[in-house]
């Protein structure tokens, strides 16, 4: 099956499945697409077990493994949807945040990773390295999953301007750790060496290196931009912008993600304020929103039919709860420590903790690292357990963290 042939069925099965949730079960957009292709997988292989003769599970499976997942999201998929993402967070907004975004995504995806892998290799016997990178992998927030969310809460700007620059950054830095890890605990794997002397380099390289690009990149767009009065056109650099720059940042060896990131920002915010007129920043926007829709859906379907690349068994599972409250405890640690350090120097409300902790999802970028990890004996173990965790998140704390926003987080004084 080639490329186009494939697309053209991811897309077909979005739009159907989005067609069901949104005539019966009504829920957000692209978790009901990830909640319906998880049930159509799940029937799938229960069918196998049920009949033996059925085979489509099989050929199913051979599809799914074919998809590359990881490489779709990780080298394609993501540098738009970051991009997009981004195009809407305001630098004025985040500026008076900054310094919950920085620590929450600096100390607190540090401190998130050592909680993990540390508890995580005592309870199952796991190489501490190895345990620090699904620590790292399962860590970070995802911006995907988490926009996608805030987009249907309707929280209060102050607390939603935290929780969407937080997971902007702290997944670029996820992102960066777990290649650093990844590096140290695999010397022999393919792309990552360097171990332990090479590890403050490789992710001064990845982060710093791929804000500069982002910015210098978003900087020469913005200065087209202002000498162009052509919608179509501009338009057309955003998407050269968000394609081109991610790519070169791979190529560079760069943090793309922090690229996507930093670009987005600029062309966002400066470049819509002093680059475009109305018109075109009319067309820019309902452009990356709608890329940002159908993306998100190709995603959340990929993400529901992932669970064919998946072997599960009845202590795989319970390993499984264990791991979901682990990583919602490593979350409350990462939310709480730069919160307890920043309040002697401004005010918090009480919900501020719960409601990042509880809103801190996680999503595909976690099952695409993990599938890109060398193999060994332990992967199976960190795909399966980061697919519960992912499934988790998405479903239970994204249906749920809109009704604990508006029941903590309406408070005057929230900042």
């Amino acid at each position: 099956m080639d490329l186009l042939q494939l697309t053209s069925i991811l897309i077909v099965l979005a739009g159907l499945f989005g067609a069901v949730n949104y005539l019966f079960l009504k829920l957000p957009s692209s978790i009901g697409i990830l909640v319906v292709s998880l049930i159509a997988s799940l029937c799938i292989i229960g069918l196998d077990l049920i009949i033996p003769a059925f085979t489509i599970d099989d050929e199913v499976r051979s599809i799914v493994g074919g998809i590359a997942f990881s490489d779709a999201l990780l080298e394609g998929m993501l540098g738009l949807l970051l991009f997009a993402g981004a195009l809407h967070v305001k630098l004025a907004d985040l500026h008076e945040q900054w310094r919950l975004v920085a620590l929450m995504a600096t100390i607190g995806v540090g401190l998130s990773t050592l909680v993990v892998g540390s508890v995580f290799s005592w309870l199952t016997g796991m190489p501490i390295l190895i345990a620090l990178v699904f620590g790292a992998l399962i860590s970070p927030t995802d911006p995907v999953a988490v926009l996608g969310v805030l987009r249907e809460a309707a929280l209060p700007k102050t607390l939603e301007t935290k929780i969407a620059g937080e997971s902007l950054f702290n997944d670029g830095v996820g992102y960066v750790v777990f290649l650093v890890l990844v590096g140290i605990a695999f010397p022999h794997g393919d792309d990552h060496g360097g171990g332990l002397s090479g590890a403050a380099t490789l992710f001064f390289r990845e982060a710093v290196g791929g804000a500069v690009l982002g910015i210098t990149l978003g900087w020469i767009t913005f200065r087209l931009m202002r000498r162009i009065d052509d919608y179509s056109l501009e338009v057309l650099l955003t998407l050269g912008l968000a394609f081109g720059g991610y790519q070169l940042a791979v190529w560079l060896q760069v943090s793309a993600p922090i690229m996507a990131v930093c670009a987005g920002l600029l062309i966002g915010d400066v470049g819509a304020a002093k680059g475009m007129s109305d018109e075109t920043r009319k067309y820019v926007d309902a452009f990356w929103k709608l890329i940002d829709e159908i993306l998100n859906a190709v995603l959340f379907l990929l993400i529901g039919i992932e669970v064919f690349a998946v072997t599960f068994t009845l202590d795989v599972a319970l390993a499984g709860v264990a791991a979901i409250a682990l990583a919602l405890f490593a979350r409350l640690i990462a939310v709480a420590v730069p919160v307890l350090i920043l309040r002697p120097f401004r005010t918090f409300s009480p919900g501020v903790i719960p409601i990042m902790t509880w809103g801190g999802l996680k999503g595909g970028i976690s099952v695409a690292l993990a599938l890109s990890l060398p193999e060994g004996e332990w992967k199976p173990l960190i795909l399966a357990l980061t697919y519960i965790v992912v499934i988790f998140s998405i479903v239970i704390q994204g249906l749920t963290v809109a009704r604990l926003a508006n029941r903590l987080g309406r408070e005057p004084n929230l900042v």
